[in-house]
């Protein structure tokens, strides 16, 4: 067996008098390793698992609920009968359990939990690996049969991918709305693995981002409902391990947004008490059914977290997690009025049970699944996201840079004609840029707000948006700094959402989208081409100014790095032409004007430099030579030393 492969049936010794006398199913090993958030495979003792005891055949169901008096499954086959498959507990863990005899896997169960004193009352389970439907909370039992992968030699290559020092652009992508199939209902996974994975490896994306597929939202943030299975709304589990298949193809990588910060409605309160979730001070334990965070302080709930992760990582096949909304989960007092919170142990509103958390959550990944990404979106400026945690840090891979996108959005907003007021939105962010493994992003987070798609936050008539978007992806590909684009933002068309066959969806396409479709192509093959463009683009080693003061004209210039190899990369944030226009450049010679973003190729205006340029002995910028450019308006150029002529320094 493989080791992605799911491990076979269990099988307990015993007799099987009836259901609610089973030999105990849970070996005491696996209770313990959960209880003390040990376990990395909590999916495979609770839940619903298929298993023989005594000679039968049937399905293990196991449920962690400390608070209830007494616990039942429900399900299709005992006519959703609260008590009528009573379970029992095992020993003083707070898990109960029932083995059903003669049951098989697509049988549809939740459980029935009941407090003392109370009523039944059903709630899903939390370690389900397939929903029957959206919203219902109704689980599946699911086969064990491992998925036939045709993906070896891309698992086989993952462990040693070194990404942060390889090109990673990633397309962001909610498949609610990426597309619709023809009865307007949302395309399912294999759809999107015909439709989506082949545009976005044809634009030349290394990942694809999911987002909404392993989480829900709730009150606007991403919560866990079901860590263990992806969303039903777009097919089955193995429909989308046909898409993870698919991606994996064609040469691309999948992340999802891994919620790890809230905990869902249906999880809140689950056996009566805040049994997931951290209850806030002053409540004795109560929580309102609303977005709480987790309790990372209690084991078995980092048994369920980091089994979760490990979950998608290995027997899902991804190849990275986002984490959005860590602030929720590393700050006591984020979102919490006074008297709200109770300090840590030292006074402050840290939380210290998150942040040994994260650390082991990413030490895990690197160690059982390596060549992954785990990506965190904390917008608070919490420092060291992406150190190792023997240096201080939390391990992440890779940090969500949203502050470049907010400051680089409200840049792009300005009409051209302020934008000298507002240079240092530009100049200063390489000023903290490499201090953390950042992620550039242009994602959903921003394009489905009050302002919406990219076109509709550009100033100016038709021209002026289309040169200004196109401006902004010159910018976005040649700065330090991996790739994310959201959907839509490819195509270049206009509306919050954006929907790859535009009109046909009833949305409003711009008037050329050809055009941006071409660019983006360009651009990541100029990227993933050329390592000054992404060996050290998370180094200060692959970054120089060559000139970020000329806020009159609102321009900059700066030289990306390999050692020996640059990239020369001068770009104009006004409608205004700027020619002659005098760089310093590191080497005498030829430079190649490898990319023009006002090419006619991508429905620009053609005004550039038509091939070679030879740098003169005149120093300039405090560089040795320079060169006499045409900088198009909105637009930027991308100069490349030819050949071996570029010297060493």
């Amino acid at each position: 067996m493989s080791s992605h492969e799911q491990p076979p049936v269990r099988t307990f010794h015993g007799t099987v008098s009836d259901a609610t006398q089973s030999p105990p199913g849970i070996p005491l090993s696996d209770l313990g390793d959960f209880l003390a958030g040990q376990h990395r495979k909590a999916h495979r003792v609770l839940g619903s698992n298929l298993a023989r005891a005594g000679g039968a055949e049937g399905v293990l169901f196991s449920v962690w609920a400390p608070g209830t008096e007494a616990a039942s499954v429900v399900g299709d086959f005992n006519g959703w009968q609260p008590g009528a498959q009573p379970m029992r507990r095992c020993q003083d863990s707070g898990v109960w359990e029932s083995f059903v005899p003669g049951l098989l896997a697509g049988a549809r169960y939740r459980f029935a939990l009941r407090t003392r004193g109370g009523p039944w009352t059903e709630r899903p389970d939390p370690f389900a690996r397939e929903l029957a439907a959206p919203g219902a909370g109704i689980a599946v039992v699911r086969d064990d049969r491992p998925h036939a992968w045709q993906d070896d030699e891309w698992m086989n290559a993952r462990g040693n991918r070194d990404w942060l020092r390889e090109p990673i652009a990633i397309f962001e992508a909610g498949p609610g709305a990426w597309g619709r199939a023809a009865d307007g209902r949302p395309l399912g996974y294999r759809a999107l693995a015909d439709r989506l994975v082949p545009q976005a490896a044809g634009l030349g994306f290394t990942h694809i981002e999911l987002a909404g597929v392993a989480c829900s939202e709730h009150g606007g943030r991403p919560t866990a409902d079901a860590p263990f299975t992806p969303s039903p709304r777009f097919g089955t589990p193995e429909d989308f391990r046909s898409f993870v298949d698919r991606c994996h193809g064609h040469g691309i990588g999948v992340l999802v947004d891994w919620p790890a910060a809230y905990v869902g409605r249906d999880l809140t309160r689950f056996d009566g008490n805040a049994l997931f979730e951290r209850a806030p001070a002053g409540t004795q334990g109560a929580e309102s059914r609303s977005a709480a965070a987790f309790d990372y302080g209690r084991p078995a709930v980092r048994s369920l977290l980091l089994s979760s992760a490990l979950f998608w990582l290995q027997e899902m096949h991804l190849d990275g997690l986002r984490l959005p909304a860590l602030a929720s989960a590393l700050y006591l007092d984020y979102e919490r009025g006074e008297g709200a919170w109770t300090p840590n142990k030292y006074g402050g509103s840290e939380n210290l049970d998150a942040i040994q958390f994260l650390r082991e959550l990413t030490e895990m990944v690197r160690t059982e699944a390596p060549g992954t990404l785990m990506v965190a979106e904390e917008p608070t400026g919490w420092p060291q996201l992406t150190r190792p945690p023997w240096l201080g840090g939390l391990g992440f891979t890779l940090r969500w840079s949203s502050g470049w996108m907010h400051d680089t959005l409200e840049y792009f907003a300005k009409d051209p004609v302020y934008r000298h007021y507002h240079h240092d939105m530009l100049t200063l962010s390489p000023m903290h840029t490499f201090g953390e493994s950042y992620v550039l992003p242009l994602g959903g987070e921003e394009m489905t707000g009050p302002q919406g798609a990219l076109w509709n936050r550009m100033p100016g008539d038709t021209w002026q948006r289309l040169a200004n978007v196109r401006l902004l992806y010159t910018y976005l590909w040649t700065f330090p700094g991996k790739k994310l684009l959201f959907m839509g933002g490819a195509p270049g068309q206009a509306g919050s959402w954006l929907m790859p066959t535009g009109p046909a969806n009833g949305r409003v396409a711009d008037p050329d989208p050809e055009g941006l479709r071409a660019l983006v192509r360009d651009l990541n093959r100029l990227y993933r081409d050329s390592p000054p463009l992404h060996r050290q683009e998370l180094s200060q080693r692959g970054f120089e100014w060559i000139d970020r003061h000329d806020a009159p004209q609102s321009i900059i210039a700066y030289l990306r790095r390999d050692g020996d190899s640059v990239m020369v990369v001068a770009l104009n944030f006004t409608p205004v032409p700027r020619h002659p226009y005098r760089i310093g450049v590191p080497f005498p010679g030829v430079y190649h004007e490898v990319l023009n973003s006002d090419s006619a190729y991508y429905r620009g205006s053609n005004l550039g430099n038509m091939g070679d340029l030879r740098a003169e002995a005149v120093p300039w910028m405090g560089r040795p030579y320079s060169v006499n450019i045409v900088l198009p308006p909105l637009g930027g150029v991308v100069l490349k030393p030819a050949g071996d002529e570029a010297p060493r320094q």
